[in-house]
């Protein structure tokens, strides 16, 4: 960086051990600080909003707000942070989803330290960055055939609800949420709710 300027970062993950791991490989970097971490999604709406990083490494699976609706808001409040997201799960359909939320990159956390690094350096000159293999995987895969409604009613089935109990945490019937369920099964190429979720979690669909 010119003039010594270093590039911002705050870290974003659920597993504190982690989070401390990663801080401190990239404080390693001369051209790179950790000005802030954060445990979930809300939490890195928060420290964003504090500190105003150059580049927001963010988790997907974290409890509470994931990391793809905290970088759809992260990036719709602070244009200046990029995110790079920072995942175990490779999956076609959480990298689609998170570039639509706005992610300038995508990698996965077994990637070379700097790699990683110089994945942060292109973020925030403006570059969009994704894991090649799992690029080429999200052409094959192809979008995302779920409706909104038919994710979110998927994700309640994930462990083992009934349609009424799902229907009432949507405030909707319980024939229209087996509706859903059916469309969900059929979309995913699947015999049955479990064999759904299973199909629709390894894809990153929900």
């Amino acid at each position: 960086m010119s003039g010594g300027e270093r590039i911002r970062l705050v870290i974003v993950d659920d597993q504190a051990m982690l989070r401390g791991a990663l801080a401190a490989l990239l404080e390693l970097e001369d051209d790179l600080s950790v000005i802030g971490v954060a445990g979930d999604g809300a939490e890195a709406v928060r420290v964003v909003a504090e500190t105003a990083p150059d580049v927001c490494l963010m988790d997907i699976q974290m409890p509470g707000v994931d990391g793809i609706t905290a970088t759809r808001e992260v990036r719709a409040a602070h244009a200046g942070t990029r995110v790079l997201i920072v995942t175990t799960f490779a999956r076609p359909g959480y990298l689609r989803a998170a570039l639509d939320a706005g992610a300038s990159g995508f990698v996965v956390k077994d990637a070379p330290a700097e790699q990683l690094a110089d994945a942060v350096r292109r973020v925030h000159a403006g570059l969009r960055v994704v894991d090649p293999a799992l690029a080429e995987a999200s052409l094959f895969e192809g979008a995302n055939p779920l409706s909104e409604r038919e994710q979110q009613v998927l994700r309640l089935a994930a462990d083992g609800r009934s349609a009424a109990a799902i229907a009432a945490e949507v405030f909707l019937s319980p024939g229209t949420v087996r509706n859903n369920l059916s469309a969900a099964i059929g979309k995913v190429g699947a015999t049955n709710r479990a064999q759904a979720v299973r199909i629709a979690q390894d894809k990153g669909w929900i």
